[in-house]
């Protein structure tokens, strides 16, 4: 066989290789999850959704009917449009990303680095760039307290914890500032000395909240224990 041909046939084996490679092996990335959608990012929402209380199925896999009735409970308590479809909104509201993403440095996921900017942006966007690693750090703070959930999204949308949440800001995105406050925060600087609390005294009406022990002022907010 002359060099040529066995230059086709390398070429049209390659091709062929390549071909079934990407029918068989399935991607983490998804366009939206909803009715019919498998995998690991449907286990996640199902998880995350579980752990909240909006969903008491399996954890399966399988985005079924008791699935979109959990995510459209979910968007309805969040300010989404209710249509049980998990797009790039609602998987910003449970901290997932629907296109794979590389893990960030020190082992913290992306899609808690992303929840975490989001945070940030929705309640401190205004503030100097301490004030908002500031935020960061008192969401970190309650993950580490036995009185919070352990993750950060579990704290970020414990009922009427944060404002961004309860409002729907959190669902505005975020920019390169504030990522790079939470990924400060998530490296270990705390401006607040180890706070769990903090308000804006301008506006705060909770006289419980106001009660707090205040540890530092920074910007509009104050932090406390």
């Amino acid at each position: 066989m002359s060099t040529k041909k066995w230059i086709t046939v390398i070429a049209a084996t390659v091709v062929l290789c390549l071909i079934v490679t990407l029918a068989v092996c399935p991607t983490v990335s998804a366009a939206v999850l909803k009715r019919g959608s498998t995998g690991s990012l449907v286990k996640t929402v199902q998880t995350r959704l579980r752990n909240w209380g909006y969903y008491s199925g399996s954890v399966d896999g399988i985005y079924g009917s008791k699935t979109v009735a959990a995510v459209k409970y979910f968007q309805r308590n969040n300010g989404l449009a209710a249509d049980g479809i998990v797009g790039n909104s609602t998987a910003a509201a449970i901290g997932i990303r629907l296109t794979a993403a590389p893990a960030t440095s020190g082992g913290t996921s992306s899609s808690n680095l992303y929840l975490l900017s989001c945070v940030i942006y929705g309640e401190a966007r205004g503030e100097s760039y301490t004030g908002k690693v500031a935020i960061a750090a008192v969401v970190l703070n309650r993950v580490k307290s036995s009185k919070y959930p352990n993750t950060i999204s579990g704290v970020v949308y414990q009922p009427g914890a944060f404002t961004a949440v309860s409002d729907g800001q959190i669902n505005l995105g975020t920019n390169d500032e504030c990522t790079r406050a939470a990924q400060d925060a998530l490296n270990g600087w705390d401006p607040t000395y180890g706070c769990i609390y903090y308000y804006n005294p301008r506006t705060a009406t909770n006289a419980w909240i106001r009660s707090r022990p205040i540890k530092v002022t920074i910007g509009k907010h104050v932090f406390c224990t």
